[in-house]
């Protein structure tokens, strides 16, 4: 199973095809050419796109991006995972020397909103936070995005991670969106089957939590670009608490790229607990080559993600 991150309308057909198509550059990198069929037509494995993209429309028909955040608690969530955002990338400017991007982390940082919910609204806010997250994008990696051109943009998909985690926008029949998004998710899996899943971005968070609630074996949880341990913003709103690897998961791979901006705390290791067999996530870094590296077919291309998810479809 395939889950897609933050983003607009997709078309499951097409991204499937693309993801597909970037594990198998992957698989071929990694020494498993004889998969590489396999993979491109389809009979390695019966896979799955599972895709929600459209339970977020609501907020996209608003057209403008900047309006539709305009939720108290949008502010709020998006202050602290920007936040989160600019140490994890302080961390990563010391660890490697580069003073260059350390200087725009310090600048980003000195920009910060204080969110106190005050008259003034949230708009103010939320256009600050846009100006910080175009200030981050002049880190050398960041910058010249085709895809982020500006902060903005960037900052309303970021909404995503907390409308989701929000636990609000109910249904007439009272289902909240996070709970229709792991419902489509689930939807259909057979519990007598093995699953094998790989999340992207936001999916990471979805798949995290609907796995708590599969009662089929998991033989590998992939998560590619999570956001899952940032802080206070994402790993303190999960459920259930304290967060621990899904019960039936039996090996959990992350990987995470020095330049992708969405990844917070890259070792999830470090603010998970194991479950009852003692799995516990095993992080790798990778280097994709690039101006945006925040997408599911870079990490896939990477043979140290397709390797191992290949050898486990095998199985």
């Amino acid at each position: 199973m395939f889950l897609h991150g933050i983003g607009g309308i997709r078309d499951p057909e097409r991204e499937c095809r693309e993801w597909l198509e970037a594990l198998a550059a992957g698989a071929r990198k990694a020494g498993h050419s004889d998969a590489v069929s396999g993979l491109t037509q389809g009979w390695l494995a019966e896979v799955r796109f599972a895709d929600y993209s459209d339970l977020f429309t609501d907020a996209e028909a608003q057209g403008d991006q900047a309006l539709a955040l305009d939720d108290q608690e949008d502010a709020v969530f998006l202050e602290e995972f920007v936040e989160a955002l600019i140490d994890e990338l302080g961390v990563q400017s010391v660890e490697r020397g580069d003073k260059r991007a350390l200087a725009v982390v310090k600048d980003a940082r000195s920009q910060l909103p204080r969110f106190d919910g005050e008259a003034q609204g949230v708009g103010a806010p939320i256009r600050v936070l846009g100006r910080v997250l175009t200030t981050l994008l002049q880190i050398p990696g960041l910058r010249g995005s085709a895809q982020w051109a500006s902060g903005l943009p960037l900052l309303w998909y970021l909404a995503q991670v907390g409308r989701y985690l929000g636990r609000q926008e109910a249904d007439g029949a009272g289902r909240t969106l996070d709970q229709r998004i792991r419902e489509r998710v689930l939807h259909g899996t057979d519990p007598d089957r093995p699953l094998i899943v790989v999340s992207h971005s936001l999916g990471t968070v979805v798949a995290f939590e609907a796995l708590n609630g599969h009662r089929g074996p998991v033989p590998l949880l992939m998560t590619l670009g999570s956001p899952l341990a940032t802080g206070a913003a994402v790993l303190q709103r999960l459920v259930p608490q304290p967060p621990r690897t899904p019960g039936r998961v039996e090996r959990w791979l992350n990987f995470w790229d020095r330049d992708d901006i969405v990844v917070g705390r890259p070792r999830i290791q470090n603010w998970m607990l194991p479950n009852t067999s003692g799995v516990l996530p095993v992080t790798e870094r990778v280097d994709s080559d690039g101006l945006w590296v925040h997408s599911a077919t870079k990490y896939l291309r990477q043979p140290a993600v397709a390797g191992p998810l290949v050898e486990a479809l095998k199985k």
